[in-house]
């Protein structure tokens, strides 16, 4: 039997949006270093109502992983103690608890070192620096101290006058051409945009099986449109990111790649982006400022995240 290996098609698009270099050969962050005083400055004024929207997925049990990635865990919650006096009878009573869960169980930040193709990593670095002990070497997510930009909300499925994508979609270019003019704005550098297929709702009605499998997504088109942006980072409403299954039969998570790998570009998965959605068709504007802090464990290839817009 044959083994699937990366096709010419893919190696094409790595070559054009490979960014190994350009901020150093120390550096471990990618195209977050496209958010700028400036940037961030610009972001600020984007803010009119002070309107706040969460996006993340309440971190519970019944989460949206159902045991198709091994280990990737939903949280598992537990008291350690419960209204304990721990300083004598009388005093001041604590409730602790304690969390097992996978880092990219519901809404996450993949690391640049999620994945790795041909033994390599971000800006060249090998495979072989993610360890047991010690995780991620280089890129873990301990190393973006902030992330705080101008959101841009690319709502495809309304762009194309859908409440939600069919499981069978790819994210095209042109559909991101098509949600940018619904937008009303023009994706720049250091943005982080954020991809809306409904595909969420879903998880939502109950169908964890559902919202993982079919799934539209991404194309492996999309990382050209970003990288011609100078995007800093891309999330979206679904559990794998790209369309799922492949839309090239045997080649599995070449948008992954191409994005933490060749783009060195952050992706993020399972953002609610409903309420989101909402809000911007009522105030006409789908662009806001955008706090998603990565908590910041040391070596990791993933974090939750709990992000907000503030419109």
């Amino acid at each position: 039997m044959s083994v699937p290996t990366l096709r010419p098609e893919f190696h094409d698009i790595a070559k054009r949006v490979n960014n190994w270099g350009r901020w150093g050969a120390d550096d471990e962050i990618g195209t977050l270093n496209l958010i700028t005083d400036d940037v961030v400055r610009e972001a600020a004024r984007t803010v009119r109502t002070g309107r706040r929207i969460p996006l993340a997925l309440p971190l519970q049990q019944d989460g949206v992983q159902t045991g198709m990635i091994p280990g990737r865990v939903n949280p598992l919650h537990s008291m350690v103690q419960i209204n304990q006096e721990l300083f004598g009878p009388g005093t001041v009573a604590c409730s602790d608890d304690l969390v097992t869960m996978g880092l990219q169980a519901a809404t996450h930040w993949d690391a640049l070192t999620h994945v790795s193709h041909s033994g390599k990593i971000y800006n060249g670095r090998p495979a072989t620096t993610i360890t047991p002990h010690g995780g991620a070497e280089f890129s873990g997510m301990d190393k973006p101290r902030h992330i705080v930009s101008r959101g841009v909300l690319l709502d495809v499925a309304r762009a194309r006058g859908a409440h939600r994508l069919d499981g069978a979609h790819a994210v095209t270019p042109e559909d991101l051409d098509a949600a940018q003019e619904l937008a009303g704005t023009r994706v720049r550098s250091g943005d982080i945009v954020l991809v809306r297929t409904g595909q969420i709702q879903v998880y939502l009605a109950g169908d964890k099986q559902g919202y993982g499998y079919p799934s539209p997504g991404l194309s492996i088109r999309t990382p050209e449109w970003f990288h011609a942006r100078d995007v800093a980072a891309v999330a979206n409403d679904t559990l794998t990111f790209e369309i799922f299954p492949p839309e090239i039969e045997d080649l599995w998570l070449p948008v992954h790649a191409l994005d933490l790998v060749e783009m060195g570009m952050l992706q993020g998965q399972n953002w609610n982006l409903e309420e989101l959605s909402t809000a911007c068709g009522e105030e006409g504007r789908y662009t806001f400022l955008l706090s998603a802090m990565p908590e910041p464990f040391v070596g990791a290839t993933g974090t939750p995240v709990a992000p907000v817009a503030i419109l």
